[in-house]
């Protein structure tokens, strides 16, 4: 068994592995990085990369059926649905290098293809390698979580990490988990030719602003998705022509193939995480707000750390950690700035607090800004008028933000902007933004919250009508 001595082994070649290791060897460290699956992780091979790939070609089949508002014939998309997954991996592929075992040797980082677990608190193996670090990080991500329905070991399912390699069209696709994931997949395959059917067992969305949830599950119906809510699947069986799902009060629901998407769960089994005296929980590795496990040598970063599960908060806690191991500064990671997206259509943003939120939590100090898409000009020009944007205010600052509508995800990133540095709406209102574009849509909000302060004031009126005397 060959020994090897590091000053950081990470655990895990997805988003926040790779971010560690790649910032700490260009930095002088000597890093050693395992990854027994593929590099790049769930984000690149069965997450965020292939299902926005999907979604993409989705959205052009379907922009084929409502051309006719802007002058230009409606046609009926001939989807290839084999081609739709050739195009789909070929953006895998050519994203892939960024991530590869070859780029990060060159880099200088020893890449052992292995599973590691601890034996001691210092101490790993991986395959015929023992590792000591100085410090470990841990990245192993998470996994689909597939809940235990009776029946479900007997017929073929999918998940996010095997739908993507199916290449003939569903006829009828079920899905269970009206999550994100669930919503994004379900829209994209519907606008691919496919029959959809959402089951979700409290409310689809549901960690989103519910009104905002709503514009988005009412696109969804009105392209034909049905959408079942507050539903738990009780049972699921074979049917002659696929797969049956049982819900309560004897209701079924038929369908070709079936999606579980219900949530994640951390990879944390094959560590050994006790023989390092590293505690975790069902959320993954307990760790503080320095992101540091109870093994104080040992740090832990994206999904199995047990916060937020998105692949930019991932390359955040790297950032947290580099910090700390690298130079022995302290850092804590926060959540209040990080926002996240459901990339639907619209999109679904949020950030910070939702409005239910904020009441509860500040109370009548509350104030709320509001935009309608439909009052800016390009979203006019591009018949995207179908979205709001929501401000939670205290005290002059946003301590929340609810978008939902066209390039969401893209007007979203200003307010963390805001957010993480606590800057005022003045802030925001004092930007120039160009015309005609979406983003103008957040200067607006901030201009609606300050409109009654400047127009609804009597003592501005004053003032202004004083000055008006006075000048030459």
């Amino acid at each position: 068994m060959e020994k090897i001595e590091c000053d950081i082994c990470v655990i895990g070649g997805g988003s926040g592995g790779l971010s560690v290791a790649a910032g700490a060897v260009q930095m002088g460290a000597s890093v050693v990085l395992l990854e027994h699956g593929k590099m790049g992780g769930d984000c690149l091979n069965y997450g965020c990369v292939p299902s926005k790939a999907l979604i993409a070609a989705g959205r052009r089949a379907h922009a084929m059926t409502g051309a006719n508002r802007y002058g230009v014939a409606n046609m009926e998309p001939q989807v290839d649905f084999g081609a739709v997954k050739d195009h789909v991996f070929g953006v895998i592929d050519a994203i892939a290098p960024v991530d590869s075992q070859e780029r990060f040797e060159g880099l200088g980082v020893r890449v052992i293809r292995e599973t590691g677990h601890f034996i001691s608190d210092s101490e790993l193996e991986a395959g015929d390698f023992r590792i000591k670090a100085r410090r470990f990080v841990i990245a192993t991500g998470s996994s689909p979580f597939v809940p235990p329905i009776p029946g479900l070991g007997d017929v073929e399912y999918y998940t996010n990490e095997t739908i993507f390699e199916l290449r003939e069209r569903p006829s009828h696709l079920i899905v269970v988990g009206g999550g994100p994931i669930g919503v994004e997949l379900a829209q994209a395959h519907r606008r691919l030719g496919s029959e959809v059917t959402v089951i979700e067992g409290v409310r689809a969305l549901g960690k989103d602003d519910p009104d905002f949830a709503a514009i988005v599950l009412d696109q969804l119906r009105a392209e034909g998705v049905e959408i079942i809510e507050g539903a738990q699947a009780e049972r699921v069986s074979r049917s002659d022509d696929g797969i049956v799902v049982h819900l309560p009060e004897g209701r079924d629901v038929h369908g070709s193939h079936l999606l579980m998407a219900v949530g994640r769960r951390a990879n944390v089994d094959s560590l050994d995480a006790d023989k390092a005296g590293i505690d975790t929980n069902r959320a993954g590795i307990v760790v503080d707000d320095r992101l540091r496990s109870s093994n104080r040598r040992v740090y832990a970063v994206g999904d199995v750390a047990g916060r937020m599960q998105f692949t930019h908060v991932a390359g955040y806690h790297a950032g947290i950690v580099i910090r700390q191991t690298l130079f022995g500064l302290p850092a804590k990671a926060k959540q209040d700035h990080i926002p996240w997206v459901t990339y639907s259509d619209p999109e679904l943003a949020q950030i910070g607090l939702t409005e239910d939120q904020a009441r509860t939590e500040h109370g009548d100090r509350v104030e709320i800004a509001r935009f309608d898409f439909a009052e800016n000009d390009r979203a006019q020009t591009e018949r995207a008028t179908v979205g709001r944007i929501k401000v939670m205010v205290v005290k002059g600052r946003p301590v929340g933000v609810s978008i939902v509508g066209k390039n969401a995800g893209e007007l979203i990133s200003l307010w963390s902007l805001v957010i993480a540095n606590g800057m005022k709406m003045s802030a925001v209102a004092g930007m120039v933004a160009p015309y005609p574009t979406i983003s103008e849509i957040n200067k607006r909000v901030a201009g609606a919250y300050f409109s009654p302060r400047l127009f609804d004031n009597p003592t501005v009126k004053r003032v202004v009508g004083l000055v008006q005397k006075v000048l030459p």
